[in-house]
């Protein structure tokens, strides 16, 4: 009986917590509740996986990341200021870590295009599998090779821009967010986004009339 108990006053301050801004969460765990860490990790675990994956292009050491993130969590819990948006200080040690692990392995180039990409069934390459003629010898245009198309140009993008593309396309964040993020002004974060998707509709000129609301491509002037 007295589990029963306790099981029904778990879930119900599961229930009376899950309204709880993270700030709010993060407090509760520096004050020793455990559960409060496990409620900010549900809700931010897969964003920020999807975060650092798309900075890293890599599962295993996105995965890797990630747990490093929310152990970097535990270990500064008590230095964590409420004058800073628990989403903001989240993402800057998620990004922080990114970036630390590409410089690391910046000697290692991307697969060519015309390296065989395990991931297909048919081994083709990845050149294969962009798009062009069909068998009967038309034009075709697919949702999946626009996709890998899509995919290819974000990871050529600089890694400057493709921080804040991903942050700003994929994590839905403000550019003032963003800015607080990478560490620099509001203008700077603006003007790498302008240039990011400048280079994207370059890089997809070819399918400027299958984009949604796709505009004719503007040549990049800058990779910063």
């Amino acid at each position: 009986m007295l589990n029963l108990i306790l099981m029904a006053l778990r879930r119900r301050s599961a229930s009376d917590r899950a309204d709880h801004a993270d700030e709010d969460l993060m407090d509760r765990f520096r004050t020793g509740d455990v559960q409060a860490f496990e409620r900010l990790l549900q809700r931010h675990e897969k964003a920020i996986y999807n975060f650092i994956f798309r900075l890293v292009r890599d599962r295993e050491l996105a995965n890797d990341l990630l747990q490093e993130t929310f152990l970097r969590v535990v270990k500064n819990a008590q230095g964590y200021s409420r004058k800073a948006k628990f989403t903001t200080w989240l993402y800057t040690i998620a990004r922080n870590l990114g970036i630390d692990a590409l410089r690391k392995a910046r000697h290692r180039r991307h697969p060519s295009l015309d390296q065989a990409q395990g991931a297909d069934p048919e081994g083709r390459t990845l050149m294969e599998r962009l798009p062009g003629k069909s068998d009967d010898g038309f034009e075709r245009t697919d949702a999946g090779e626009l996709r890998v198309r899509i995919e290819a140009a974000i990871d050529r993008l600089s890694n400057e821009q493709r921080e804040v593309f991903v942050m700003r396309e994929f994590m839905q964040l403000q550019f003032k967010e963003i800015a607080a993020v990478v560490g620099v002004s509001e203008n700077t974060i603006k003007s790498r986004m302008r240039y990011a998707l400048e280079n994207l509709r370059l890089a997809l000129a070819d399918y400027a009339e299958d984009l949604p609301g796709a505009i004719d491509p503007v040549p990049a002037r800058s990779r910063a």
